[in-house]
């Protein structure tokens, strides 16, 4: 089996034709699951970039292959299996090829820079498909989405031509919530044109049978009419959001060489880190130094079992809800219900399937990942929630103490209740995010953006004087002002204020942060949509 750890579109599709040709050429059974493996992983990918056409036809080709898997004595398949999947490579092959960005002319005398892991760039333009009854909320939701840097063509509901370049969506606006047969038909042919783009459609009404009909034309997402404008620009944003994430890490506590050779080639080959320890005595030093996110772990090892050991991890807070997977030979399901009642998450019997094990380690871990993220960050706008900020500013102003200046910045949106009152919650949402999403793009990596509570943010910019952040803040501040927030009736502009304070003049975090808001409170009263510094 190749080693390659593909790191491209280009190297994981080479994977997959290469093992799918070994396959075809010798027919043996291990090929054919390694061939599966390689398409699991291409669908995960495509997933990762938000490219739900290409992860729809990856899923296609798994489904088609998982349901030849069998066993020895299956392979190879019979010719007819071969050509059908054959067919259905050919049409992801072709989709990706005609998906991918048209490459910019490069000057001769630019250097080639070399393309990092996720090597597709994704586009920065939205096509828009809207009824002429919905000209006023297009429009604003074109100003919207504009304003982030995005192209907007206007195509009809009658087929036409479009543009050459891939959108990154396509919005669909109808005129009534019942979708026409005609607008079923131009969705389904905006879904073959574009396998890689983001299909939403705006004004789905709130029941099953619609929505599930509007998915099997093509549509991604369907948006109720009581919230379309304000969660537009959030499902566009999430697009080209990147989650830059540590790789996923997995200790394999096993006896066996033959089996720990085999569980770290298959992670491997989904991009997960491994270490494997064969003696469950040093469990504990090697869980503090390497701090996996998962444990596979074999039932039956030297001087104690998994079981055991298991129950030890879970009377401690550090790895009471680390997950842990037990890989065993033991089929008896009364075995098998009494390990998982005595701390484990999940039971694979061995041998285990590749593609299986791969997939369940993903998703504990992902779900883990998950949970961690959810204690500290704010659902809403994916900021420090109240606790971690102010956890966070403590080490900070800690750190400051030694290396120079820190300046805290306190934000409060301006007639807040009012908007809630007269646009709903949504669009106040909405209007949240909107400013959550310009501090991200506006500051920098190192500095701390929390979410204080309600329409409060929280800024601490390390390293800054007062006048910097000020001038920093105040660009922010004209910037959001012109941000039209869309909603059904047309654009709204909201405001902030600010009040700054600034280490060593005030050399705690709770000084900091009453002084920052007592600064704000003087902007509020001295007419808002300003920014105050606060006295000693």
């Amino acid at each position: 089996m190749s080693q390659l750890l593909p790191n491209s579109i280009e190297d994981r599709l080479y994977v997959l034709r290469t093992r799918w040709e070994h396959y075809v050429a010798d027919g043996r059974f291990e090929q054919f699951i390694e061939f599966a493996v390689a398409v699991n992983s291409l669908a995960e990918y495509f997933s990762r970039l938000r490219l739900p056409g290409l992860v729809r036809l990856c899923e296609g080709l798994e489904n088609a292959a998982l349901a030849k898997l069998g066993d020895e004595t299956t392979h190879p398949i019979a010719r007819q299996h071969v050509l059908s999947l054959q067919r259905q490579m050919d049409t992801l092959y072709g989709s990706v090829l005609t998906s991918r960005p048209v490459n910019t002319e490069r000057r001769a005398e630019e250097p080639v820079q070399p393309i990092p892991d996720i090597d597709w760039i994704k586009p920065r333009s939205v096509w828009m498909i809207s009824a002429p009854e919905k000209s006023d909320m297009a429009d604003a939701l074109s100003r919207q989405l504009q304003f982030f840097g995005f192209k907007i063509f206007e195509l009809g509901w009658h087929s036409g031509d479009a543009p050459e370049d891939m959108p990154l969506a396509v919005l669909f606006i109808p005129t009534e919530e019942n979708t026409r047969p005609e607008e079923f038909a131009r969705i389904a042919e905006i879904r073959a044109s574009c396998p890689a783009s983001q299909l939403i459609y705006l004004g789905a009404q709130a029941s099953i049978e619609p929505i599930v009909a509007l998915m099997r034309s093509g549509i991604d997402i369907t948006i109720p009419v009581e919230e379309q404008s304000s969660m537009v620009l959030n499902c566009i944003l999430d697009l080209v959001k990147t989650n830059e994430q540590e790789k996923y890490r997995v200790l394999v506590v096993e006896d066996s060489r033959v089996a720990m050779a085999l569980i770290q080639r298959t992670l491997a080959q989904h991009g997960i880190d491994t270490q494997a320890i064969n003696e469950p005595g040093t469990l504990l030093t090697v869980l503090e130094s390497y701090r996996p996110d998962l444990i596979l772990m074999d039932m039956y090892m030297p001087r104690f079992n998994g079981v055991e050991a298991t129950r030890v991890l879970r009377q401690m807070a550090a790895y009471s809800s680390l997950p842990i997977v037990y890989l065993s030979g033991e089929s008896a399901v009364g075995m098998q219900v009494e390990a998982l009642r005595l701390g484990g998450d999940q039971f694979l019997i061995k041998p285990f399937n590749p593609v299986l094990l791969a997939a369940v380690v993903k998703t504990k871990i992902e779900r883990f990942r998950e949970t961690q993220r959810s204690s500290r960050l704010d659902g809403l706008t994916g900021l420090l929630n109240h606790t971690a900020a102010k956890s966070r500013l403590k080490t900070l102003v800690g750190q400051t103490a030694e290396r120079g200046s820190i300046t805290v910045v306190m934000i409060d949106i301006d007639n807040f209740k009012s908007i809630n009152d007269t646009y709903g919650h949504p669009v106040g949402d909405q209007v949240i995010r909107g400013l959550a999403w310009l501090l991200k793009a506006r500051l920098r990596a190192i500095d701390l953006i929390g979410r204080y509570g309600g329409e409060e943010f929280l800024i601490a910019l390390p390293d800054v004087s007062p006048e910097q952040a000020r001038a920093v803040i105040e660009r922010i501040r004209v910037d959001f002002s012109a941000l039209p927030h869309a909603h059904p009736g047309g654009a709204l502009y909201v405001t902030f204020s600010a009040g700054v304070a600034s280490f060593p003049y005030f050399d705690t975090p709770a000084s900091l942060t009453e002084a920052a808001d007592s600064a704000l409170l003087q902007a509020k009263r001295l007419g808002r949509n300003r920014i105050e510094k606060a006295v000693n």
